[in-house]
């Protein structure tokens, strides 16, 4: 398929966005959530989820529903390579340096691993023990390996059932369904990874998200995106008058909504995906969809994001590598760190993403040439 420029330096941004927010400096705080009480996490697992509907439901209506299983499983076991290899580079390099440094910041990120080496490692290979910043690519996974159902199912029999299960799923999550599962799991396992260790993510919540991706990049391969009628005006104007003041008020009152434990908090919650908070990103995609056209004819193309956004995945192991070397040799931001470490942590980090995603394109481009490319030369 054509790559779609757009698409590219959306992912892209949000790469960036995630990169700024994880990587310990100064400006984490103040470039996190930039727009609002939604974090560039929500776009990246929509963005994900919506390119591998699109791909997926071309690859099934060309080459049948086989070849489109085959082909999730294939990514699946490509994410799952790529977190195995970014699990056994925190627990021995990255673990060596940040303990040889006596980092707090490394030691209490892999405080698990370090007391329970053995079940930290099965763990972690298995998909239960999820360290934070190693929690994402685990989620992406299990959602990889169900989208060939769920997308074989909505090209069948249609998307209502689906969604609905998926409502059902996202509400029982804000009342910690996977929190008891897991307890009764652990009462008859005798698991030794505590719950707290399995992951930020919410599952049963964040799955809504990539259902809802799926579908529109499914709806848009086979056609019936080009056929939707136009947003209402009053749906528009509701849109805005929510993700406004909900813009206003991040700046005004931080990242967290108010001070302290609040029924507001929790409606906020990433982890959770909160009512609030989801509401506020559905008021920004239907934004960003009654605007798209409109802001793709006048918006230059940003041929840094547009590369990152093309070679996604590496670019996102490579983030995560630069983000955990920076927190086991310099730790946590502090105020006394000076500024110019900061910038240079920043600017060397983004140039490692660029360099990756260098890398990766031309080794696709070599390994996948183009019909016609060698006689173009």
């Amino acid at each position: 398929m054509n790559r779609r420029w757009e698409l590219d330096t959306l992912r892209g941004l949000m790469l960036v966005l995630m990169f700024v927010t994880h990587l310990p400096t100064r400006f984490s705080s103040m470039l996190g959530q930039p727009f609002g009480y939604v974090s560039a996490a929500e776009g990246f697992v929509m963005l994900s989820a919506f390119m591998a509907g699109m791909i997926y439901t071309a690859k099934g209506q060309r080459d049948g529903l086989p070849a489109m299983r085959n082909a999730f499983l294939a990514r699946a076991l490509k994410v799952y390579a790529c977190h195995a290899a970014l699990l056994l580079l925190l627990f021995t390099v990255i673990a060596a340096l940040g303990i040889s440094r006596d980092e707090p910041a490394l030691k209490n990120l892999i405080g698990f691993y370090l007391e329970q080496p053995m079940a930290g490692l099965m763990g972690g290979l298995l998909l239960i023990y999820n360290p934070p910043l190693l929690d994402i690519l685990p989620l992406y996974i299990m959602l990889m390996l169900v989208s060939p159902l769920v997308l074989e199912h909505g090209l069948k029999r249609g998307w209502r059932g689906i969604f609905a299960l998926s409502i059902v799923l996202w509400a029982s999550a804000q009342f910690k369904i996977s929190e008891n599962l897991y307890n009764a799991f652990v009462a008859l396992t005798d698991l030794q990874v505590p719950y707290r260790e399995t992951g930020s993510f919410e599952t049963f919540a964040w799955q809504f998200l990539w259902i809802l991706g799926l579908w529109m990049g499914s709806a848009t391969a086979t056609g019936a995106m080009k056929n939707r009628r136009p947003f209402p005006k009053a749906l528009i104007l509701a849109c805005i008058a929510i993700a406004v003041p909900l813009l206003l008020w991040r700046y005004i009152a931080g990242q967290v909504p108010t001070e302290g434990e609040s029924l507001i908090n929790h409606w906020f919650d990433k982890w959770h995906l909160g009512p609030l908070r989801l509401l506020n990103f559905f008021a920004l995609l239907v934004l960003v969809m009654h605007f798209g056209e409109w802001l793709k004819q006048r918006i230059p193309q940003f041929a840094f994001l547009q590369t990152l956004g093309a070679a996604s995945l590496p670019v996102f192991c490579v983030h995560l590598v630069v983000v955990l070397l920076a927190l086991s040799i310099f730790g946590e931001s502090t105020p006394e760190r000076p500024v110019w470490t900061d910038v240079l942590l920043m600017l060397s980090g983004l140039g490692s993403l660029y360099l990756a995603a260098i890398i990766t394109l031309r080794f696709d481009a070599e390994a996948n040439p183009r019909p016609g490319a060698a006689a173009s030369r």
